[in-house]
């Protein structure tokens, strides 16, 4: 039974977490589920995006040093994520499909440097989604567009998806990011409102079997909170 945090990018991975992860993630084993936004109240207000990675880390790091039996997780996207952060340029000449992973190892090697080098392998586990939260949500575009009362749109959805190899793979241009294309589509989508009730409609199962990336990170999660896999010490 083990304490779980996520530092998330805003709102709408927020209630993410609250309203779906966290049911999950209960019964996975975790005894405490609790998710935290990046940055102060008063850097949040005043500029979007995702907070610097010294800013995150330092929050990272506390939450690792208070309890030596939290495990600390990370959700932000890589569309939105200052070229700061560790893993981030250098990632950019990947595929598409390996740049998350690029990111996400630069990250824990970084935090362990600043534990000096002790850290366990599941303590850390951050997960760099490559085009928006809202990408999980083209998992069953149908099932989306009916969630959220929309059923009308569910052709147009289903068109965007299938373009792309994954629902990972939709792009990064500011015109067409995921939330770019569904703001064009379904008149008065609301993020983190319809965000969530539409995935708890598609349900988890099927975005971790059309989100490879995801899945992984959901996966480590579930490894994490298990005796077996040893998340000890520092």
């Amino acid at each position: 039974m083990r304490r779980l945090i996520l530092v998330v990018e805003g709102p709408t991975e927020e209630t993410f977490v609250k309203e779906v992860l966290a049911a999950h993630l209960y019964t996975a084993g975790f005894h405490a589920v609790g998710v935290r936004l990046m940055g102060s109240g008063r850097a949040r207000a005043n500029r979007g995006g995702v907070r610097r990675w010294e800013s995150v880390r330092h929050d990272v790091l506390v939450h690792l040093k208070e309890d030596p039996g939290t495990i600390v997780g990370v959700l932000v996207d890589y569309y939105g994520m200052p070229d700061s952060w560790p893993g981030r340029s250098s990632a950019a000449a990947a595929p598409v499909e390996s740049r998350s992973q690029h990111v996400e190892r630069e990250l824990v090697a970084d935090v362990a440097r600043e534990l000096g080098g002790d850290l366990h392998p599941l303590r850390f586990l951050p997960c760099v989604l490559m085009h928006e939260f809202e990408a999980l949500l083209f998992s069953d575009p149908s099932a989306f567009a009916h969630a959220i009362g929309v059923p009308e749109c569910a052709t147009a959805l289903e068109g965007v998806r299938a373009a792309f190899q994954t629902p990972e793979h939709i792009n990064d241009s500011p015109l067409t990011a995921p939330s770019k294309r569904i703001a064009a589509l379904v008149p008065g989508y609301q993020k983190p409102i319809m965000g969530t009730i539409a995935a708890l409609d598609i349900g988890l199962d099927v975005i971790r079997r059309e989100c490879a990336g995801f899945a992984r990170w959901m996966a480590d999660l579930e490894s994490a909170v298990l005796p077996s896999g040893g998340a000890n010490g520092t």
